[in-house]
């Protein structure tokens, strides 16, 4: 390491959207920021790949930060995109239930919903058919808030921004070992160390490894679920005017199968929650045997393979048959044939496990100190688990991020 080695206040690993925002809030203040990114794109993985939707703060445990920042993302992202002319529709949103049991977990869903200030309207059958005319249901939530956008278009808008305010991107540039020391943080690549006073880590499907990396026990490790999509031909399309959802299961931090109308016009079905065999495993076809073995010897994969391997079969089955996944969307949209759906890419989901099989159901962040606290030079904030609603609320915890690392607060970008 020379004295030519390039130091920043801030360097953030990863270039997905919340380490985007977490720059471009940092570059708000005046710091000099960096942003390294081992892909040769910005928002390559959980950001570019996901169902693109504007998520409301439903369904998050109050007071838990899923709750506050969705809340505040959903107004801050269609905000956001007004003002940078970027695709984006407020839609609003259907949770049907199709089963009387299911009725005491949407009572849920609506308390949680008014417990976040989320406007939310209980509808009977002919109710939820004024919005979804081809909806099966016995009862739904309707949520007005949320909408649709094109999260790689708004991660690479706010890579710009971070440019425009004097921070600097490196991409194509992974991040082997984060060394912390008495007054900075040094960030080897495979191109060259950085220097950061100090460092934030939102590396997604990696970020436990850079955890490691970095000499810190995570906590948890990052299990790959892969979501697959559906996609409806023109007659199905027809047949959904915006966002048709399933009362999710509590047992899982997944929403299940859900019908969506994006930007773009198409719609599509999904995502499924398969495990995937690779940590970028974007298909069955995509395997990495020793990344494989490291998900299904742990212990916490365990113990949800044991408790939950009924529901992982049946996502399995739905995933390999077109016939399953279709009896799946037929619940909500009894008119959708198994002919209508073609198979429209899949994302993976990099989800936070505990050892003792517990999925973790929040945002959650790490933090290892300088020698003078976090705050002072020397210190590392790991993002460990920022799964949906974090596109939604990336804007939001961006500044979360910098107020945990300088104490500071900023305003939003924009007025809602």
């Amino acid at each position: 390491m020379t004295s030519s080695t390039p130091s920043y206040d801030v360097v953030v690993v990863g270039g997905g959207i919340v380490g985007l925002a977490t720059a471009h809030a940092v570059a708000r203040t005046g710091r000099s920021v960096a942003v390294v990114e081992r892909e040769p794109r910005l928002a390559a993985h959980q950001t570019g790949n996901n169902s693109n939707v504007i998520h409301s703060g439903l369904y998050y445990a109050p007071g838990g930060y899923k709750a506050r920042l969705a809340v505040a993302g959903c107004a801050e992202t269609i905000a956001f995109c007004r003002e940078h002319d970027l695709p984006h529709e407020r839609t609003g949103k259907l949770v049907v239930a199709t089963d009387p049991e299911e009725l005491p977990r949407m009572a849920e869903l609506k308390r949680r919903g008014d417990a976040n200030g989320v406007e939310n309207h209980e509808l009977d059958q002919a109710g939820m058919r004024e919005h979804e005319p081809h909806v099966r249901g016995i009862a739904a939530l309707y949520v007005p808030s949320t909408g649709i956008t094109d999260y790689r278009a708004v991660a690479e808008k706010i890579g710009e921004l971070v440019a425009k305010e004097g921070g600097e991107i490196h991409l194509g540039r992974p991040v082997r070992q984060i060394l912390p020391r008495a007054s900075d943080v040094v960030v080897r690549t495979e191109a060259g160390d950085l220097l950061g006073k100090q460092v934030v880590v939102c590396a997604g499907l990696r970020c436990d490894e850079v955890a490691k990396a970095a000499g810190v026990d995570p906590g948890v490790r990052i299990v790959p679920f892969r979501g697959e999509y559906s996609g409806f031909s023109d007659r199905a399309a027809e047949l959904v005017k915006g966002l048709i959802y399933p009362v999710p299961d509590p047992a899982f931090p997944f929403l299940g199968v859900h019908a969506t109308r994006g930007v773009d016009g198409s719609v599509h079905a999904g995502p499924n929650a398969v495990l995937a065999l690779a940590r970028e495993g974007y298909s069955w076809g995509t395997v990495k045997p020793k990344e494989f073995l490291e998900t299904i010897t742990y212990p916490g994969m365990l113990k949800i393979a044991k408790k939950h391997w009924k529901y992982g079969f049946g996502e399995m089955h739905r995933s390999l048959s077109r016939s399953a996944m279709v009896k799946q969307i037929q619940r909500m949209l009894p008119d959708v044939r198994a002919e209508d759906l073609h198979r429209a890419g899949a994302g993976v989901r990099a989800q936070a496990v505990k050892a003792d099989g517990t999925l973790v159901d929040d945002f959650l962040f790490v933090e290892q100190a300088g020698s003078g606290g976090l705050g002072a030079p020397g210190s590392v904030l790991h993002v460990l688990n920022a799964p949906s609603p974090a596109a939604t609320a990336a804007l939001p915890i961006g500044r979360e991020i910098l107020e945990k690392l300088t104490g500071e607060k900023l305003a939003p970008l924009t007025a809602s």
